[in-house]
């Protein structure tokens, strides 16, 4: 394996936990509203809106993740993918945390 190689798996194993931690969070929010019932509705809905994005993200670093297993395009094609949802998955995820970000 040649250091573009290893630099592609590192970005898309990266991009990986971040689509991963944003689905850790959506995951976080959607216990806590369950707890609190009725209350917590606004939330699950919200929640519910956000799936479809934490999923693809995540799926495409994984997919990104494999890719890096090659060598030549494939990895080029593995950092691009793996980056992107990575890039992708903290944008969404920042946009979920400041929705729930209370003012003092």
């Amino acid at each position: 394996m040649d250091v573009f190689g290893i630099v592609a798996g590192v970005v898309a194993l990266v991009g990986l936990l971040v689509a991963l931690g944003h689905v850790g969070y959506l995951t976080m929010l959607n216990n806590a509203a369950h707890r609190r019932g009725i209350s917590g509705a606004a939330t699950t809905d919200y929640v519910k809106g956000r799936w479809a994005v934490a999923g693809g993200t995540a799926a495409v670093a994984a997919v990104g993740m494999l890719l890096t297993a090659g060598s030549g395009f494939p990895d080029v094609l593995g950092l691009v993918l793996g980056g992107g949802a990575g890039v992708a998955a903290k944008m969404a995820l920042d946009s979920t945390r400041s929705h729930f970000r209370s003012e003092p």
